[in-house]
């Protein structure tokens, strides 16, 4: 049963930066489509943004200019850089294998404030 586990979110000041990171165990990850979706209070959960695996990538509304997607097929992991970020910016961001029926994570909380 595969899962992936997301790390690096934090208190991060507006015009800042942040890297997330998700590790996948358990999936054939160079075969996924990994993604990121935020989370915030309240609201829906989003799309940020997208990569397939042969690195085609996409980005939702919030993240177009501002972040950044990739992956490392050696370390099963995905990455979303994120920078000038805004207030706006905060909520729990998921990593996602396959879609909305495949796997998710458990989230990391970012959470931009002064």
């Amino acid at each position: 049963q595969g899962h992936l586990v997301e790390s690096g979110g934090g208190l991060e000041q507006p015009g800042g930066s942040l890297r997330l990171s998700c590790a996948a165990f358990g999936i054939t990850f160079k075969f996924a489509l990994m993604s990121w979706y935020r989370q915030a209070p309240g609201k829906q959960r989003e799309l940020d943004a997208y990569i397939t695996p042969g690195g085609t990538t996409d980005y939702g509304n919030f993240a177009k200019g501002r972040f950044t997607i990739s992956r490392d097929n050696d370390k099963n992991t995905v990455y979303l850089q994120m920078n000038s970020l805004t207030p706006e910016d905060t909520a729990v961001y998921y990593c996602n294998a396959n879609g909305e029926h495949g796997h998710w994570g458990q989230g990391t909380q970012v959470t931009v404030s002064s």
